[in-house]
């Protein structure tokens, strides 16, 4: 019996032990290692865009939110509310329109900050996102590219036609080669499996994908699938910390483009 007792005490001085234990200390213990994440740049053989925030400039669709609203920032929070919930139905296995995800999101911000909106109302609203211009530095980094040869993919959330629709309307479909939509993948970015399906369709190498993007979950996405990344710097957008550092960090495509040019 008193060596049973010893062996419950000493499990219990454990158990106390690992209570204080710095919440940082037990992260470590059960943290899975770091992915072996290449630093090297290398010249990429395709050039796959984000389109949203990263080529087209979404504030006035933001401030068309907001007049909806009545107010001066929900609009950022719509578009944050959109995102989330595409990752949402990816991580429950389902896929919904990211157009229609962006009219639930409206209703459910105007629903949370008591404004009464009809489904209408929001769809009104949201069909703008196939009518956004592109950023002032776009036009001229693309043909910069373009001259130097690179193949050139916009690789979107949207769907295939809101894509093609928005290309065209902001005049910028004649610099792509090509188009691929998570639509046909039926899951949203940053799944992983999203950009090795798309480096497959390209029949290119993961290493030699490189996305240019304006979002932080983005470009973490695409360097854990083992491409290359750069990030430009677009409004209120930023890095996350705890993703590895994005091959390129620019202010602007134009800048990037005429980095990619002296690439060897």
């Amino acid at each position: 019996m008193n060596n049973n007792r010893r062996k419950f005490i000493k499990s219990s001085l454990s158990l106390g032990a690992m209570g204080m234990m710095l919440p940082s200390q037990i992260t470590a213990s059960v943290a899975k290692p770091e992915p072996n994440i290449s630093t090297q740049i290398l010249k990429p053989e395709v050039l796959f865009f984000d389109i949203n925030e990263t080529i087209l400039d979404l504030e006035p669709l933001k401030k068309s939110v907001n007049t909806l609203l009545k107010s001066n920032d929900l609009g950022t929070l719509w578009f944050s509310t959109m995102l989330q919930y595409s990752f949402v139905t990816s991580l429950s296995n389902q896929y919904f329109d990211f157009g229609k995800i962006g009219v639930s999101a409206l209703q459910m911000v105007a629903d949370t900050n008591n404004i009464n909106i009809t489904e209408e109302q929001a769809q009104n609203v949201v069909k703008h996102i196939l009518n956004l211009k592109p950023h002032p530095d776009v036009k001229e980094g693309l043909q910069l590219l373009k001259n130097a040869g690179y193949k050139m993919v916009s690789f979107t959330n949207s769907s295939n036609f809101g894509v093609q629709q928005q290309l065209k309307n902001a005049s910028i479909n004649e610099f792509f080669d090509d188009s691929i939509s998570v639509e046909d993948f039926g899951k949203f970015k940053p799944d992983m499996n999203v950009y090795q399906w798309a480096a497959r369709k390209m029949k290119t190498p993961n290493n030699k994908c490189l996305l240019v993007a304006a979002h932080g979950w983005d470009i973490a996405g695409a360097l854990w699938a083992d491409w290359q990344g750069a990030f430009l710097r677009r409004p209120g957008q930023t890095l996350f910390p705890l993703a590895p550092k994005p091959h390129f960090d620019k202010a602007n495509l134009l800048e990037l483009a005429q980095e990619l040019v002296g690439l060897k």
